[in-house]
């Protein structure tokens, strides 16, 4: 079965190993898909030689062009393209993010995969690297790749919000456990879904003196199954497959993909822009760092990327 039909997959020029490019060619072969290789650099340095004339210039900047794409095409002797359908793209420009998004849009393409980089301290807070800008304004799926292997006959959990009243959320868990299981199809992996929710507040027990506490947590637990085991029913996934945490998806997300061996988590992003989103995040966002497998980030239905061909 397919999952994907055309792959977008970033090269890292500057790394040994090019893991979104195994996943890429590996999910190629699976779906049989077109695999689009694309590589996006840039050098102020050449903006900067205004001894040269604007031809020279552009003669410099194509020299490196084709010099990358040359790269590239001995870069993949190394792997097993036979029978795929391969576009190499090395593009020139100053963000790599609007870069990879534009050439998504212009092949329609329907994934993007990228290796992710660790980033440690503040800075991870108060910038927003590449893949921050993917997950909320890329118009496709985003596959975000870390070292871990997909074996075959391995695990992919995805997250959904069961209890969630508006209809743009039971979209969205629509969306995310139809890929998931289109993935595990594909994959030939066995698909669980999570449900994470909040315990009681700490202070509602001083507040309330007759609140029971243990009834209301068995009694929010009740109501998450439920509806998780409705939502899986739609999918036909078996009820072993199915797990209601209470904590932080941040937290239960990440350990329980652990404890699964998962080689995968699929969630949704809502695409969330500005100051706030940069200084706090989306859960994918929050996610991703604990994550000791890849991550699946899938759009709402009907949002279009703020970034135009």
């Amino acid at each position: 079965m397919s999952c994907v039909n055309k792959i977008l997959v970033v090269l890292d020029p500057n790394a040994t190993e090019q893991k979104a490019l195994n996943r890429a060619l590996h999910l190629a072969h699976r779906s049989a898909a077109s695999v689009t290789i694309m590589l996006s650099i840039y050098d102020f340095s050449y903006e900067m030689t205004t001894m040269l004339a604007a031809t020279e210039r552009d003669a410099m900047r194509n020299s490196l062009l084709n010099d990358r794409k040359v790269w590239i095409a001995d870069l993949l002797d190394d792997y097993n393209t036979r029978g795929l359908s391969i576009d190499i793209q090395v593009v020139w420009h100053n963000r790599p993010f609007e870069a990879i998004i534009e050439c998504a849009l212009a092949g329609a393409h329907d994934i993007i995969i990228k290796a992710t980089h660790p980033r440690e301290g503040l800075a991870s807070l108060l910038f927003t690297p590449t893949d921050w800008h993917l997950l909320r304004k890329a118009p496709c799926l985003v596959l975000l790749v870390k070292q871990h292997q997909w074996p075959q006959h391995g695990k992919i959990l995805a997250a959904i919000h069961t209890t969630a009243e508006h209809s743009q959320h039971h979209s969205l868990n629509n969306r995310i456990t139809a890929n998931a299981l289109a993935f595990a199809e594909c994959l030939q992996a066995e698909l669980h879904l999570v449900n994470a929710y909040p315990g009681a507040p700490i202070t509602i027990a001083a507040e309330i003196p007759e609140f029971d506490n243990s009834n209301y947590r068995e009694t929010i637990a009740a109501n998450h199954h439920q509806a998780l085991r409705e939502h899986a029913s739609l999918f036909a996934i078996d009820e072993q497959c199915l797990h209601v945490e209470e904590g932080l998806p941040e937290q239960v997300i990440p350990a329980l993909a652990e404890q699964l061996d998962a080689e995968l988590v699929v969630l949704g992003t809502i695409g969330r822009t500005g100051f706030s989103a940069a200084l706090l995040g989306n859960t994918a966002e929050h996610v991703i760092e604990h994550l000791n497998c890849d991550l699946l980030a899938v759009k709402p239905e009907g949002f279009q990327s703020p970034i135009k061909v």
